[in-house]
């Protein structure tokens, strides 16, 4: 692969792949947390580490899907955690690129999930489950269906106008001047954002418990 393009060129890595769920931190196995690390960090690691060599010859661009995600969370923990890290490994990778000509670029959407179907609808009863038996005592039928009551309605506000990402991302690779992070949300996600960014966690963690409460 890398001997096929070294004859062409490299210029351009977009980092796009991804996989979501939703569910409390007990509710999920060690594999799936492995399975999620694998996709959604390892796998970008992975492309990016293979094209590097090409990368720096050429003065290309590497661009990362991210999300606001990496800033709260709202019963997809997992999926955060694996965004919050690849953001880290972005902000290494940028400033240590720069000395070769290469930039790196954080793509951040906000909830797309009507355009993306990354997340498909929860299912309390298949939840339910897969819940071992010390999660079930602790828990029981109507948190959870409340919580995936929520979760979905999440889903639902979802914008569809994907484009709006895909636009981000071809200026990410195309401009003279790419930024370095392309925050495409909505102006309520942006604030809440802003509140995690700036405020204090407690501050954070009494607006987030709010919206779950509801």
């Amino acid at each position: 692969l890398l001997k096929h393009f070294s004859s062409v060129g490299f210029w351009g890595l977009v980092n796009n792949a991804g996989i979501s769920t939703f569910g409390e931190t007990g509710w999920l196995s060690m594999e799936t947390y492995e399975r999620f690390a694998d996709v959604n960090l390892l796998g970008s690691i992975r492309t990016t580490l293979e094209f590097l060599p090409l990368l720096r010859k050429y003065k290309g661009r590497i661009v990362f899907m991210s999300s606001i995600i990496a800033y709260f969370t709202l019963g997809n923990g997992i999926y955060s955690m694996t965004k919050a890290a690849i953001e880290k490994f972005c902000d290494a990778l940028r400033l240590e690129m720069k000395k070769f000509g290469v930039q790196v670029c954080i793509i951040q959407p906000g909830n797309y999930a009507r355009s993306t179907k990354i997340q498909p609808p929860v299912s309390a009863e298949e939840i339910w489950g897969e819940l071992s038996e010390e999660e079930k005592a602790v828990y029981n039928k109507e948190y959870v269906q409340e919580r995936a009551s929520f979760f979905n309605s999440i889903l639902s506000e979802g914008s569809t106008n994907g484009y709006e990402v895909v636009d981000a991302m071809v200026d990410a690779l195309t401009s003279p001047a790419p930024k370095a992070r392309y925050m495409v949300a909505k102006l309520k996600e942006k604030a809440l954002v802003f509140v995690c960014a700036l405020f204090p966690t407690v501050v954070m963690d009494s607006v987030l418990s709010y919206a779950l409460s509801k």
